[in-house]
């Protein structure tokens, strides 16, 4: 089904898969010079964390978010993201670190963690508000970790070819919506090999496990790891909270997606109900159901649809379908300064287009638990040499499964290299495809091996890599006048918009909120 698609679009328009729209959102947190959490408010050097486009917090006042608009190539985006480290980095206080790896520095527990804060107008409050929730429900500590976030959205062109292949007569809109939740579900029978490929977490700070037993042998007196892991971060340590396992959401329709969401979003929840939302006028959640608002709910990708102003998640879908894809799987990588490299952006975007022309049957829920598990097993143990998975009710090697879906990237990766003489694309597949023959060559082996080596604890060899990267931005050529100018002029303006805003604010929060889920009430 690959290859023949692939050959009707080449024939079609062999540029078919040029250009499409590229973007990264990366969490990092700050961390004094000997690497505790920064207790330092978001700096107003940096701007307004609610209104500056491109540099926010995520869960803490700690926890930066860098955002990228979209870009037309892998390199535009990279180079957009280092210029938003070089940027921050002289602007942070007291000689601050930005922390290289998903699994946080060494915490004191939820009391440490300050929640961010995002000023006093109603949006504001409600960010503010539901990260309090968020701590109340899972812990604080647990959303201290950081991830790397790949938004892709197909071009225009190759849409245009699609049609056209697939002698499409009907509306534009249902076709692209089908397409990317074609995409979507088989990112769920397909995407283990990221966690195996780009998986950054094997090993983890004991102090993050509040005396939790993991079930994990002791790599030293302050460290955990798994022996076989490739991202702690995705397992049940991390991300894949059991919290959620009773929420399952359709992948096969844009509306039943939606539909699923806002069930959760309006369905009441007794453990979250015994919080509390607003005892004795003290808010602790934005209500007690088994999501407060749809980003709550955890998933390796995402579909997405820009939203306006006060507009929910869903809303934006239901009123013009699916944008982009947000892949949520990536870890932080402290082998690259920015957090990530232009190889895996390039796999990725292959892989995503791979999952698109792939056929893609509808998945039902007991299905959908099986490839759940084999993220699971991948994210634990996906280095162990005799590791099998499930496909169609039938155990396969990893490595097996793993070769088949890289040659079927090739042809995707040679279509996207074009007239490029380095052939970026088939060069960063053959990297990738060279860790499923020799697993010591992933970044999850890797990390450990380092850390034997130099005798080092998890947060030792964090430490290392976190001054490192420091290093590395503080030694490169001043960023350009044009570009500083840029950076400068949104920090003022996110400053000015988050005062307008505040000043402009004419009604209570209660009926701010009332409005904002006014419609889940009809």
């Amino acid at each position: 089904m690959v290859d023949q698609r692939l050959d009707r679009l080449a024939n079609f328009d062999p540029r078919c898969l040029s250009g499409g729209g590229r973007g990264v959102e990366k969490e990092s947190l700050r961390v004094m010079p000997d690497g505790r959490l920064a207790m330092t408010p978001h700096p107003r050097a940096l701007g307004s964390a609610l209104a500056h486009p491109w540099i926010t917090t995520d869960y803490s006042e700690a926890l930066l978010e860098f955002v990228t608009p979209p870009q037309q190539s892998c390199w535009e985006t990279l180079q957009f993201l280092c210029d938003i480290h070089q940027y921050v980095y002289p602007r942070l206080p007291d000689d601050e670190l930005l922390w290289a790896t998903s699994m946080p520095c060494a915490v004191r527990g939820d009391a440490s963690v300050p929640v961010a804060r995002y000023g006093e107008s109603n949006i504001g409050r409600m960010k503010h508000i539901y990260r309090l929730g968020l701590g109340y429900r899972y812990g604080r500590v647990m959303q201290t970790i950081s991830g790397v976030h790949f938004n892709y959205s197909l071009p225009e062109q190759f849409w245009t070819a699609l049609h056209e292949v697939e002698g499409w007569r009907g509306d534009e809109r249902e076709f692209r919506d089908r397409m990317y939740f074609g995409l979507l579900r088989n990112f769920r029978r397909f995407g283990w090999i990221v966690l195996y490929l780009f998986g950054a977490s094997p090993a983890l700070c004991k102090s993050f496990l509040g005396g939790r037993d993991p079930g994990l042998p002791e790599f030293d007196d302050g460290t955990c790891y798994g022996p076989h892991a490739t991202s702690l971060r995705m397992s049940d340590l991390g991300y894949r909270n059991t919290s959620q396992a009773s929420i399952q959401l359709s992948m096969n329709s844009l509306d039943e997606y939606i539909a699923g969401l806002e069930h959760a979003i309006r369905s009441p929840w007794p453990p979250y109900e015994r919080i509390g939302v607003n005892p004795d006028g003290e808010w602790r959640q934005l209500s007690s159901n088994a999501l407060q608002i749809e980003n709550e709910y955890y998933g390796y990708i995402r579909p997405k649809q820009p939203i306006r102003s006060g507009e929910r998640p869903t809303l934006a879908l239901r009123r013009a379908g699916v944008a982009y894809m947000e892949v949520r799987a990536l870890d932080v990588s402290p082998y690259d300064p920015a957090g990530v490299s232009q190889n895996e952006f390039r796999f990725l975007e292959a892989f995503l287009i791979f999952c698109m022309l792939h056929d893609s049957p509808l998945i039902e829920e007991d299905e959908l638990e099986r490839l759940d598990d084999n993220h699971a097993r991948v994210a634990i143990a996906g280095r162990r040499p005799d590791l099998a998975l499930a496909i169609s009710g039938v155990e396969r090697p990893l490595a097996d499964w793993g070769r088949e879906i890289c040659r079927q990237l090739a042809p995707i990766c040679r279509l996207l290299d074009g007239d490029d003489p380095a052939a970026s694309y088939s060069a960063a597949l053959e990297l990738q495809s060279a860790k499923l023959e020799d697993p010591s060559l992933t970044p999850s082996a890797r990390i450990l091996t380092e850390m034997q080596q130099e005798r080092e604890s998890f947060f030792e060899f964090a430490m290392r890599m976190s001054r490192q990267h420091r290093e590395y931005f503080a030694a490169l050529p001043p960023m350009s006048a044009a570009r500083q100018a840029e950076f400068e002029a949104e920090t003022a303006r996110s400053l000015e918009s988050q005062a307008d805003l505040e000043a402009a604010e004419t009604i209570p929060f209660e009926s701010f909120l009332a409005s904002y889920f006014a419609d889940l009430e009809a």
